[in-house]
């Protein structure tokens, strides 16, 4: 049912906006009530970023299966490469839901913070490749590479978009990286 009602809440989306699909045209898409939707979506961000949160335990996985002394920033971008192995990611649809995110405020704020809950998951393992005993101080530094991480993916995918998928997204994430470490 949840796959369902994200395929045709996805279709509306991209035929008429984000913000002009209602809840009810979705419901009405799907034969179920309103009340029914929200049982399997809190929000209507939520039908659109929902694999987000499953993206990101995906990455975390990845990111525990890379060698334990793989320095962290090449352990991180072996382990976004899980991203990529997605056929959707990079897909026609992929681009055209993600240009959806740059021209949603509410879409993007929700990214955002769904984002922010990968930091939690990726931190502890990057405190670990610093030598830092995990969960006895604030891990600022592996906190701090994580986020830049993330910073570098988002900054990559936003120039992904505005190219309309035709510069390397892998090539702008180094490149994005190599900045910030210079």
């Amino acid at each position: 049912m949840r796959a369902d009602i994200a395929d045709a809440a996805m279709r509306l989306f991209l035929e008429q906006g984000f913000e002009a699909t209602t809840i009810d045209q979705i419901s009405k898409e799907v034969g179920i009530s309103p009340r029914s939707l929200f049982r399997h979506f809190g929000t209507k961000e939520d039908i659109v970023l929902g694999n987000l949160t499953e993206a990101g335990q995906a990455v975390k996985t990845a990111l525990e299966a890379r060698p334990a002394d793989e320095a962290p920033w090449d352990a991180l971008r072996a382990a976004f490469e899980v991203l990529a192995a997605d056929p959707a990611y990079l897909s026609g649809q992929s681009l055209k839901i993600s240009k959806m995110f740059y021209e949603t405020p509410s879409l993007r704020a929700c990214q955002l913070e769904k984002r922010l809950r990968w930091l939690e998951l990726l931190v502890p393992n990057i405190e670990t490749r610093l030598g830092a005993d995990t969960g006895t101080g604030p891990g600022h530094r592996a906190r701090a590479l994580v986020a830049c991480a993330l910073a570098c993916l988002d900054t990559a995918t936003e120039a992904w978009v505005l190219s309309n998928g035709q510069v390397d997204l892998a090539q702008i994430f180094d490149e994005a990286v190599a900045a910030v470490r210079s």
